[in-house]
């Protein structure tokens, strides 16, 4: 391999301002080159990375700008579908109505020629078909055969109205799947249309059917017959309903099926739609012959059945008012189709805009990236060189080899040169300071493991205290606890006995005035009563007596009241009647109350009154409020205190904090 030329001491290399030393003997050049390629892998890593960072924002734009080209494109198919279901659902309401009337009507459909509302059908099939899905142009293909079966075979009315319905389902299904292929950013734009469709669809069988009820053959009164032995008239024998009997009646119930199949379309797009969708609606399906279609709907749909007089209803004006609600239906449903194109168009512009600018940041980014670094890698291969020489030279001979030299920029390779020159020459003294100082480390280290063994006996002693502190704190707490709950078992057990010889004293007692003081002392071992029931409470150990069934909520209340010292100072406003309180849960509500009742009483002025009252809410749950006159408390302590009752784990048996609140909470 070929070795480098040595230079002079006053030479400079160009470009560089360094003057290395020459390389150590039989060192080769190729370091240098292999430095220089990873640099150069460096900036082609500095490249894939940004294009890695950025690929996939803009594939994500990409194929949001895809998606939203899909969205537009079935949008515009919907929008055919949509304008083929109302043509083709007119023709199914033409048919039915020709079947119903026993296809002898001289304004229905011929079945030698189509009609004009066929001719516009098949039209409009022509215009879908090279558009529509397979699946789609399938169930379309059938329409010919199915337009064939209605108008010459037997089949009834309702079986080809279905038939019908079952292709104008199909068309719907586009709509459903671009409601569910929209992002929520346009899903407002793609639901209402969905749900008014429906809507207007459910209106237009409505209409079919009943005009098709409307058209069944009534029968015609007979002349009574005559007995000829008699001489009198003879009643026909009643043989039940009739088959165009049967007929109306089927029509009839599918009409008012899906008169409420069209009210929950309504109400669907009523939560779907914004405001100004419906202000649309209501602004467009209005007028004279929508109030009229609004009250033939209510009285042909009221029940499965036509009575006698809605089947003397007039068949052209009630086709004529339902129809003209259908068409502002249908246009209301076109205009928001076109504004769901249009807010798809806009989704679609503004994916492209966001695609092109993805694209630029990202291909700038990539020249900045790639020439920064290709910059920063040239200022950095011709120092390293200097560096890799210098200290080759000093590693191979640290006594004699002359200092690395620097000249030129005074940048962080200068400060790297200086520094290695410093190191070398503090070598020697380095390494006699270092040996010192490991021997005075030795030392130390003896005498920290020698305190490390002495913090060790001394932890085991406080762990064996603390153990044993543990112990007797646990052991004080318990007695503690257990003379807490002996204590107010034992009040308790006292007050229940005041109680009885109070009660005794009552009913012998007949001065109003000490039958009063024994009321009030009766009231008051009440009150204790209660608080030795608190008592228990807190200490861990239940002292309540369920009750077996359930127990009115107003004979709660009134309990509660007489649980308090100044029960006259309370009065009862409302309650809803025939609420009851379970058995279980009975005496801790009137617990509950009773401490608010206190706590309104003792804080408010004397001679206030402190209102109690419960209404039911629509969840089927009683409010109880209990109203007074006091001062309250502020809002931190408000605060605390409802943060307390939210979290009952934060209370332990026996345990209370310093501010007394335990027996009020």
């Amino acid at each position: 391999m070929q070795k480098k030329r040595p230079r002079s001491k006053g030479s400079k290399r160009s470009g560089s301002g360094a003057t290395p030393l020459p390389p150590a003997e039989g060192e080769p050049t190729r370091r240098t080159v292999r430095v220089r390629s990873r640099l150069v892998a460096g900036v082609a890593v500095v490249g894939i990375t940004v294009i890695a960072a950025g690929a996939p924002a803009a594939l994500g734009a990409s194929s949001e700008l895809t998606e939203s080209q899909r969205l537009v494109t079935l949008a515009e198919l919907n929008q055919q579908a949509v304008a083929l279901a109302h043509a083709l659902a007119d023709e199914r309401d033409e048919v039915t109505a020709y079947i119903a009337s026993g296809r002898a009507e001289k304004s229905s459909p011929k079945s030698d020629g189509p009609s004009s509302r066929s001719a516009r059908v098949d039209q409009q099939i022509d215009e879908i078909r090279g558009t529509a899905p397979a699946a789609l142009r399938r169930d379309l293909s059938t329409i010919p055969s199915l337009r064939r079966t209605a108008l010459t075979g037997k089949g009834s009315a309702l079986a080809a109205h279905q038939s019908y319905s079952e292709v104008i389902a199909k068309l719907q299904d586009l709509a459903d799947e671009l409601a569910e292929k929209t992002p929520p950013r346009a899903a407002e734009a793609t639901r209402a249309p969905l749900a008014l469709g429906q809507a207007a669809e459910q209106a237009s069988a409505t209409r079919g059917l009943l005009i098709a009820a409307l058209s069944v053959p009534r029968e015609v009164a007979t002349t009574p017959q005559i007995d000829p032995f008699t001489g009198l008239p003879v009643q026909p024998q009643d043989e039940g309903p009739s088959e165009d009997d049967r007929n109306r009646d089927e029509l009839s119930a599918a009409a008012q099926q899906a008169r409420v199949r069209e009210l929950a379309a309504l109400a669907d797009f009523d939560q779907a739609a914004g405001s100004t969708a419906r202000e649309k609606l209501s602004s467009t399906v209005t007028g004279p012959e929508v109030n009229s279609a609004e009250k033939y709907l209510a009285a042909l749909t009221d029940r499965p059945e036509l009575s006698d007089s809605d089947q003397q209803a007039n068949r052209k004006k009630v086709e004529a008012s339902l129809s003209a609600r259908i068409d502002r239906m249908r246009s209301v449903e076109s205009a928001l189709g076109t504004n769901r194109i249009q807010r798809l168009e806009q989704l679609r512009d503004d994916d492209v805009t966001a695609l092109e600018l993805h694209i630029a940041l990202l291909g700038g980014c990539l020249l900045i990236a790639v020439g920064v670094s290709t910059a920063v890698a040239r200022t950095l291969t011709q120092p390293l060189a200097v560096l890799r020489i210098g200290a080759a030279r000093l590693a191979a001979e640290p006594g004699t080899a002359e200092p690395v030299r620097y000249t030129g920029r005074n940048d962080e390779f200068a400060q790297v040169v200086r520094n290695l020159n410093t190191l070398h020459g503090k070598l020697q003294g380095l390494l006699h300071e270092f040996n010192g100082r490991f021997a005075n480390l030795e030392k130390e280290r003896g005498e920290l493991v020698a305190g490390h063994e002495a913090l060790s006996l001394q932890r085991a002693e406080l762990q064996v205290r603390t153990a044993d502190l543990a112990a007797q704190l646990e052991q004080l707490k318990n007695t503690v606890h257990h003379t807490f709950v002996n204590l107010s078992l034992r009040t308790l057990g006292l007050v229940e006995r005041q109680l009885g010889v109070i009660e005794n004293l009552e009913e012998r007692e007949q001065d109003p005035e000490r039958l009063a003081t024994l009321f009030k002392l009766d009231h008051m071992a009440t009150v204790m009563r209660r608080h030795s029931e608190n008592m228990l409470v807190l200490a861990g150990a239940d002292h309540g007596h369920g009750h077996s069934g359930p127990i009115p909520l107003v004979d709660v209340l009134r309990a509660a009241i007489s649980e308090i010292e100044r029960y006259e100072r309370v009065t009862i406003q409302s309650l809803p009647p025939h609420a009851q309180i379970a058995g279980f849960a009975a005496d801790d509500l009137s617990h509950l109350v009773a401490e608010l009742l206190e706590n309104a009483t003792s804080f408010s002025p004397p001679d206030s009154h402190v209102q109690l009252s419960g209404w039911l809410l629509e969840s089927g749950e009683v409010m109880l409020s209990v109203q007074d006159e006091g001062i309250g408390m502020s809002s931190v302590r408000m605060g605390e205190l409802n943060a307390r009752l939210a979290d009952p784990s934060s209370f332990e048996a026996g345990r209370q904090g310093a501010d007394g609140a335990g027996l009020g909470l």
